[in-house]
């Protein structure tokens, strides 16, 4: 059984093993997303710790007794347990396994303080979020402080407030488990919270909160952030609300965390910049595209770096809402007015009643009920079924409370604090951010709260209170030629765009992709060099041939950052190269060029291998000099393994090395790459489907005959064809490895669109126009392969 696993080699197909938190991280690791390193403490631990110790009985024999109803045995069974958990030692050979990782991950990463945060297999998942239930402990050192905090955290599963959502949500007790996740602490100056949709309408919207310090504050709901939003098509900054922060959470330099006050100059600051707003959103974009789905992201910030440190589904998406990538429902407003209230209601409420009290909308619905003030969690037992429940902040202990009140009104907040997740999950209507509604509303107070116009107003409303339905399906009153040009449906099969030359890349960024397939090197050189490469050696302009072909690919990466660029690197054949300048020199005369000294053959021939290793310097340079982390490769018209480890050591020679942050694909064009998958797989990360020249060399049918096109020959939806996707498919998905595919046949043929998304293709790379009609066809195909799956 694996006790511990390191974060960035645990994926979404291990949840099982390291729950929701954990395995969503370890996928973002692997994206090159920033993401603070760390270790997992597997549920196979804490089955290990149960079993192993006397706590499997006393766990059992304590949820004997629990009776849901009764506040008073939710309360007396969480203690025994987590007393329980408190109680019990580590056995000897889990302890030790644990310490060794704690060590090793310290050394590694120069780890002062650690976070030590609950990763359960029933969290962050579509319809329960269970968003601030279970505990996480900050600040961590030493090692039986790293312990303690372990059986915590396992002990977290058992809370009263768990025990009640967990029970709402139809999930057994005895069935979850818990992983830890263990990562290094990042001591924010600023940190928050985005959604990638608006989680309140759904509108194609990202929701932006920002406050000054750790985040404990803004989840909490115990200080009301910064509120920005940004529109999902152009990404401009559409709204800002600034807050008035008195105060912030800190790390101490004992090592724990103290509140402090928050500096009279800075309270009223925009606490993330403009700059870091647009960075974000591009991280943001990345994680969605991954996911494909909208996502609750946590953020934070420390010396200028973001880091990315939870990434969950949205839970709340009001049915029916505008898929991913569908336009907002207003124009968006001059730059000018872009510090105008965002999302502030008017001052008169439905109804042509004054508003007592505005802020926030952040569940939608229409309740009226009684006011109860609660101000403290121990007083959520006062509140009765359809009262209406106003606090400072909610806290996780509130859940059983929350479950009760007809609507929720808060103080502090904003739209993704506690309060918020959970009343959208629950379907109650909720204000937050209210800053004076414990003082404003009287205890006993008839109301009603408008949780999508974020008002309170006096006395009931009109009718039974129920929820209001949500605001218009974003791209309501659009005309359907600009809805087919702007909206893009969610598919589990990632999207991508082929990149022809690099004045095209900021154009093709605002696409709705996850990043580019298919960058074809051998475009810059004759856009952008029109020299053969060789003869710029021979005359002493290398570095000329470096810089050029930097500036070229770094306008692309740029474009698209954080989202990955996939280079392949130059495929001229013989006929193609001797026609440039300087090219007759170094290039032979070939009878079939086509498969003749191309690709790989010609990067590790002697007379070549000089160009190719600038081509590789120069994707060094826009990767490091540059800063551009999203820049991969792909190497084109791979015959043998033996050539690929040649070429491994001219990657070396200049610093690229295959790991988190740089990965290497192999273009499948060659049947040899079929029929040895599992063999090429130890030599990259995935590959990507050539199928003009697959299905040429497959039928023996050269691509360029016309005479054979005519006749029907070259056609890639032919059995053999499909048949050596299909062996590579499975070699590679048996190896790990992911297989992708560019080229228009995917748009031209929806039977071959249909083939691949059937046998589980992971990515589908295409021609910028085809890119928004094709990815709504894999939609309806996926859509309907569900369909197919239940009524089977």
């Amino acid at each position: 059984m694996p006790l511990i696993l390191d974060l960035e080699g645990v994926s979404t197909s291990d949840h099982a093993l390291v729950g929701g938190k954990a395995s969503k991280l370890g996928e973002l690791v692997r994206e090159g997303l920033p993401v603070p390193p760390g270790f997992v403490v597997t549920t196979d631990s804490y089955q290990a710790f149960l079993d192993e110790t006397p706590l499997h009985v006393e766990l059992e024999a304590a949820l004997e007794t629990l009776e849901l109803e009764r506040p008073e045995s939710v309360d007396t069974v969480s203690r025994k347990i987590r007393d329980a958990f408190e109680a019990n030692e580590f056995p000897e050979a889990l302890r030790e396994e644990i310490l060794r990782a704690f060590r090793e991950y310290s050394r590694e990463n120069d780890v002062q303080f650690s976070a030590v945060r609950s990763s359960a297999t029933a969290e962050d998942l579509e319809g329960a979020s269970f968003a601030g239930l279970q505990e996480t402990y900050l600040n961590i050192t030493g090692e039986d402080a790293l312990l303690q905090a372990i059986r915590k955290c396992w002990g977290s599963l058992f809370t009263p407030r768990v025990l009640v959502y967990r029970a709402r949500k139809g999930f057994d007790h005895r069935a979850v488990r818990l992983a830890v996740l263990v990562q290094k602490m990042v001591d924010s100056s600023v940190s928050g919270i985005l959604f990638t949709r608006d989680p309140n309408t759904g509108e194609n919207h990202m929701i932006v909160e920002a406050g000054w310090g750790l985040g404990e504050a803004i989840v909490g709901g115990e200080v009301t952030p910064d509120h920005y939003v940004v529109d999902g098509v152009t990404q401009r900054i559409v709204h800002k609300q600034l807050s008035n922060q008195a105060w912030r959470i800190v790390r101490d330099a004992s090592g724990g965390n103290r509140r402090e006050d928050v500096p009279p100059a800075e309270r009223e600051r925009q606490k993330l910049s403009d700059e870091r707003i647009g960075r974000l959103v591009s991280l943001a974009r990345v994680i969605e595209s991954h996911y494909r789905r909208p996502m609750d992201i946590e953020w934070c910030q420390e010396d200028g770096q973001l880091y990315i440190v939870q990434a969950r589904p949205v839970t709340t998406i009001p049915p029916g809402a505008a898929a991913v990538g569908a336009p907002m429902t207003t124009s968006a407003p001059d730059p000018a007015a872009a510090t105008a209230s965002a999302r502030m209601p008017p001052a008169t409420a439905s109804h042509d009643r004054p508003a007592l009290v505005r802020g926030f909308g952040a569940s939608p619905g229409i309740a009226g009920g009684k006011v109860r003030r609660l101000l403290r969690a121990a007083e959520t037992e006062q509140l009765k079924s359809g009262e209406i429940l106003v606090t400072s902040m909610t806290t996780p202990d509130m859940v059983p409370a929350m479950t009760r009140a007809a609507a929720i009104v808060t103080d502090e907040g904003g739209m993704t604090c506690h309060a918020a997740i959970v009343s959208r999950e629950l379907g109650v209507p909720c204000i937050v951010g209210t800053r004076t509604a414990t003082q404003v509303l009287q205890e006993g107070m008839e109301i009603t709260v408008d949780g999508k116009l974020g008002t309170v107003t006096a006395g009931l409303p009109e009718k039974a209170p129920m929820a209001s339905a949500a605001s218009p399906p974003a791209g309501h009153g659009m005309s359907s030629a600009e809805m087919h040009h702007l909206s893009s449906p969610v598919t589990a099969t990632r999207i991508y765009v082929n990149v022809g030359v690099p004045e095209k890349a900021a154009e093709y960024a605002q696409l709705p992709v996850a990043g580019v397939g298919l960058l074809r090197i051998e475009f810059i050189f004759t856009a952008h060099i029109r020299e053969h490469p060789l003869a710029l050696i021979k005359q002493g302009r290398g570095p000329e041939l470096v810089n050029r072909l930097a500036d070229g690919i770094a306008q692309v990466c740029q474009a698209f950052h954080p989202r990955p660029v996939i280079i392949r690197t130059s495929d001229f054949k013989t006929n193609e190269y001797r026609g440039m300048p300087g090219g007759a020199e170094f290039e032979p005369s070939e009878e079939n060029p086509m498969i003749g000294w191309r690709g790989c053959s010609r990067y590790i021939s002697p007379v070549y291998r000089p160009a190719f290793l600038l081509e590789l310097e120069a994707i060094q340079k826009v990767r490091t000099e540059k800063g551009l982390k999203n820049a991969h490769v792909m190497l084109p018209f791979v015959r043998n393994t033996w050539e690929l480890e040649q070429i491994a050591e001219m990657f070396k020679e200049k610093g690229l090395r295959r790991g988190r942050d740089f990965k290497l694909y192999l273009m499948a064009e060659v049947p040899s790459i079929a029929l040895l998958a599992r063999e090429f797989s130890a030599h990259c990360d995935g590959f990507s489907i050539g199928s003009n020249d697959l299905t040429q060399l497959v039928l023996g049918a050269d691509r360029d005959s016309e005479t054979l096109g005519h006749m029907g020959y070259f056609d890639e939806r032919d059995p053999a064809v499909l048949r050596a996707i299909e062996l590579l498919l499975e070699g590679a998905h048996s190896a790990g490895r992911t297989v992708g595919i560019c080229g228009q046949g995917p748009s031209v043929y929806p039977e071959f669109a249909e083939f691949l998304v059937r046998k589980g293709i992971d990515s589908i790379s295409l021609n910028a126009d085809t890119v928004l009609a094709t990815t709504r066809t894999i939609a309806a195909l996926e859509q309907r392969m569900k369909l197919d799956g239940l009524r089977s």
